[in-house]
């Protein structure tokens, strides 16, 4: 029987980073006409929906998240019609679609910011944005002690001597959203997509906009804020875990941000056809994290925690149980990821020999070589664990393929502003982004159209032909063939999706855990094989069983 609960607590949501995903074109860039080409594509994946970063008119200096017109489409990548007619396309492949919107900042070409430059201090154009008088003698020093997540500091000064923030890039100014325009404005936003026919958005930033109006120091010895959010996790699997305490913080997630979102459930709601948003919102405690989700908030939040994870059972573990309980509280379903486009692809993550919780305000530094086999081995295995657990799942474009992360981009080419803001100390983003192989064994591997002058706006290594599409259709081994055996049985078994799950006894360094009707799901993590638990049948492994024992860092789903 057809289940009756909105799709988006079982979805598994394919993020399109549309730069990198299909350049139709030309230009070296992907566009909305390459990704409508490839629907096909994920359509026999067996995705549900796709996120798609932004697409609107913007000058790119971070690449689409500095968005100068929420309404319109940047040339870059298309036109509104073209939008539009995507919309309609993904729909009759029976994927739905979800943009980014970036509501914490807009870009400095923003009409409304271009016209707060103008108006001057004290002006109502500048009570849209964060604008304050500096300190110290004339002004010459910042408001306040804040950082870019970018590196550097969180405020710029004009040249009639106000600062305004920012906590992104320069080029990306924050929005005052205790403005009552500025909340009104994005109703507005969401309306006009969701009247074009989307299924719900990503939220970018989700945890931060509003800010205390003191605007006060950071907390004593509070670090840096990284992209990636605000605080550390745990400190490293080989250490028990902490019981993480949630720490006041004058710009992130701070809990006036609910009403916010109070409001925009109001519009989704609407709307017919169980319109959703996913959130980006870091948070220090599972609890903080569960806010987001309440009945009258938002319908899901992106799980970091899990992302985060060391390659350890107890630490898996200890993620899992406090995800599906503290969400399970306020009646929302799990979300779990292992990439996205702000973090070095997991199978190199997973490729070191010890994988450590990654801590959430430092830059992903490897350690020791990479062992892509290892990495692979590994992500194979991680990929079944995800979309086995309840909830929803969300994969990164390339992953499917077992895309590792480009370390050793040239210099010369590194895009990301976060390689500038840190004073080249941080490679930033790039590695991740890098466009993805569709067919045959040169660069652009079927990414632009045949006999294009313009190559992929980051070069792609010479050996990624192995990992194309094309070359990985067909073969029973391949990470893709596994992701569509993977993404076909969740379809087909009812026990997969939303629900619960119940821990089975395992040896030591074993994940186990049944979910009803009749299905399990073994993660061995240990550096021993161990046999398999008693079942009916294997429905799918990750890697091939030798005398019926599933080897390390595999993973197996049964009938039980």
């Amino acid at each position: 029987m057809p289940s009756t609960a909105p799709w988006w607590r079982s979805a598994v949501i394919y993020q399109v980073y549309i730069r990198s995903f299909a350049d139709g074109n030309g230009d070296g860039v992907g566009d909305i006409a390459g990704l409508r080409s490839r629907l096909p594509y994920l359509e026999r994946l067996g995705v549900d929906a796709i996120w798609i970063n932004p697409w609107y008119e913007s000058p790119m200096a971070d690449h689409g998240y500095d968005v100068a017109d929420f309404r319109r489409i940047d040339p870059l990548f298309g036109t509104l019609a073209e939008a539009e007619q995507l919309i309609e396309a993904a729909h009759r492949h029976g994927i739905r679609v979800i943009p980014d919107i970036v509501p914490n900042h807009t870009s400095d070409q923003h009409i409304w910011f271009q016209a707060a430059l103008s108006a001057g201090p004290g002006s109502p154009e500048r009570e849209r944005y964060v604008f304050r008088p500096g300190r110290g003698p004339g002004g010459a020093e910042p408001p306040n002690d804040w950082v870019s997540c970018f590196g550097g500091p969180a405020w710029t000064r004009l040249p009639d001597g106000e600062w305004y923030l920012h906590l992104f890039a320069p080029q990306q100014p924050d929005l005052n959203w205790e403005h009552p325009e500025v909340r009104a404005e994005f109703e507005s936003i969401l309306r006009f997509w969701f009247e074009r026919g989307v299924d719900g958005f990503r939220i970018d930033v989700a945890h931060g906009l509003v800010k205390d109006p003191e605007l006060p120091d950071l907390p004593p010895r509070e670090e840096p804020a990284g992209v990636l959010g605000p605080l550390s996790r745990r400190d490293d699997a080989d250490e028990p875990a902490r019981p993480r305490q949630h720490v006041d913080h004058p710009h992130w997630d701070r809990d006036e941000v609910h009403d916010v979102y109070r409001a925009w459930r109001r519009v989704a709601d609407e709307f017919p056809g169980d319109r959703s948003f996913v959130a980006e919102a870091w948070a220090d405690t599972p609890e903080r994290l569960a806010a987001y989700v309440r009945p009258d908030g938002l319908h899901t939040a992106f799980n970091f925690d899990f992302l985060m994870s060391s390659w350890d059972v107890k630490d898996l573990r200890a993620v899992i149980d406090d995800s599906l309980a503290m969400l399970g509280a306020v009646g929302a379903p799990a979300t779990w990821v292992l990439s996205n486009h702000d973090v070095v692809r997991h199978p190199s993550r997973y490729g070191r020999k010890a994988v450590k919780r990654w801590v959430a305000n430092e830059p992903y530094r490897p350690e020791g070589p990479l062992d892509l086999e290892l990495g692979t081995r590994r992500a194979r295995a991680a990929a079944l664990l995800m979309l086995a657990l309840p909830g929803g799942a969300y994969i990164y474009q390339g992953e499917e393929l077992g895309l590792p992360e480009v370390e050793d981009l040239p210099e010369a080419v590194l895009q990301d502003p976060i390689w500038e803001r840190s004073g080249h100390t941080d490679r930033g983003r790039d590695g991740c982004r890098v466009p993805i192989p569709w067919s045959g064994a040169a660069p652009p591997f079927g990414f632009s159209p045949q006999n294009v002058s313009a190559e992929p706006w980051l070069p792609q290594p010479a050996g990624w032909g192995a990992f194309s599409a094309e070359a990985q259709t067909g073969d029973e081994t391949s990470m893709l063939e596994l992701y569509r055996a993977a993404l076909r049985l969740r379809r087909e078994l009812p026990a997969l999706g939303d629900g619960t799950l119940t821990w089975l006894r395992a040896p030591e360094g074993v994940l186990a855990f049944s979910r009803a009707p009749g299905f399990a799901c073994v993660v061995n993590l240990s550096a021993e094989p161990h046999p398999l638990p008693e079942h009916t049948s294997l429905l799918l492994s990750s890697g091939p069983l030798e005398d019926g024992l599933l080897a390390p860092d595999q993973a197996a789903w049964l009938a039980v």
